[in-house]
């Protein structure tokens, strides 16, 4: 039995499974009550999960990726911020030498 007053945890999952949902739904030939008691989750996140697939399925297609890395993110800034950094030095070589 379930202490009063505790939340129970959020489940997570992972990007294959919501992928294998959302295309199941997109399928079609199961309906939303059916797929979330396959699956044991809630209707609203397949739902959820089949709209991301929608909006993100063209991106297959023309090469961009629509997921980003988070350690990709990190370098990016880290590189933005460099030559931001470079950049203010350069400007003030450049006025202290006069060219």
């Amino acid at each position: 039995m379930e202490r009063i007053g505790t939340m129970p945890k959020r489940r997570k999952f992972t990007a294959e499974f919501k992928a294998k949902v959302a295309l199941e739904a997109l399928v079609g030939d199961k309906t939303l009550a059916e797929l979330a008691a396959r699956h044991n989750v809630h209707p609203n996140m397949i739902t959820g999960w089949k709209r991301q697939a929608k909006e993100n399925l063209p991106a297959l297609f023309n090469g961009t990726k629509t997921g980003t890395d988070p350690e990709q993110e990190k370098k990016i800034a880290m590189l933005e911020r460099k030559v931001g950094q470079l950049a203010v030095e350069n400007d003030f070589l450049t006025k202290a030498f006069g060219r």
